[in-house]
């Protein structure tokens, strides 16, 4: 499924976001409030952002693709499920990796326990680590996959939960920068073409991933079978 178009999109993902953040080092201004303690490790924002922007959408298809295998036993529901897994630990390391460090830089530590979203964050990520360590690591089969998909159903609370957590519990990390419903949420045009360019590579990076892990797993699931069909008695031990 995809044809041969996932690489070429995880590339040129790849690739933009590469430049999103080579303009946000080098291209846009710091952020000169004195509410900040490190103006300049805001320039990890463009990474940041994205990242966790689409490991939601990555956890949108997980959700989809578990109810479609749960629901109808649908392969491509299946695929979804691991290609959703797999694009939701990707990006949400990506979004845990760069909000550490800026973390450490604003706040002297590279996390808060005591903070809603990150914790809510760090979940969603960890999920996605046991869905993908423990399909690797048990053998592939309707109960497993049963096991899995509920997980990845339920599992799916902790992101409206996330998104919606520094408008409830705001304590360190910051709310919404964008679409915030005051004048706090601008941004300087530079500020918002690199996000955009950031949002952009992203969602193409991540398509392509989707794309690609869905055809390897298909891949997969037809070597299984030509190698349960040329040794039955494997599959009857």
């Amino acid at each position: 499924m995809g044809g041969g178009l996932g690489r070429p999109l995880l590339a040129l993902g790849f690739g933009g976001a590469g430049l999103s953040l080579t303009l946000a080092l080098l291209w846009v201004p710091s952020v000169t409030n004195d509410a900040f303690e490190a103006p300049d490790a805001q320039r990890l924002f463009y990474w940041h952002v994205p990242s966790a922007w689409m490991a939601m959408i990555a956890f949108g298809v997980l959700f989809v693709g578990s109810g479609l295998w749960f629901l109808r036993r649908s392969a491509v529901g299946w695929r979804l499920h691991v290609a959703g897994s797999e694009a939701g630990l990707a990006t949400g390391l990506m979004a845990v990796w760069s909000g550490c460090i800026w973390g450490q830089a604003e706040w002297g530590v590279p996390w808060d326990w005591t903070d809603v979203r990150l914790n809510t964050f760090g979940l969603l990520t960890l999920l996605a680590l046991l869905l993908v360590l423990g399909r690797r690591a048990q053998p592939d089969g309707v109960e497993s996959r049963d096991t899995f998909a509920t997980v990845g159903l339920f599992g799916f609370i902790l992101v409206p939960l996330t998104y919606m957590a520094t408008r409830i519990w705001q304590i360190r990390h910051p709310g919404p920068v964008i679409a915030s419903g005051d004048d706090g949420g601008s941004l300087a045009p530079s500020m918002t073409l690199v996000l955009l360019l950031g949002v952009a590579a992203f969602t193409v990076m991540i398509t392509g991933h989707v794309l690609e892990s869905m055809r390897l797993t298909s891949l997969e699931q037809r070597l299984d079978r030509l190698q349960r069909a040329l040794d039955p008695e494997e599959v009857a031990v």
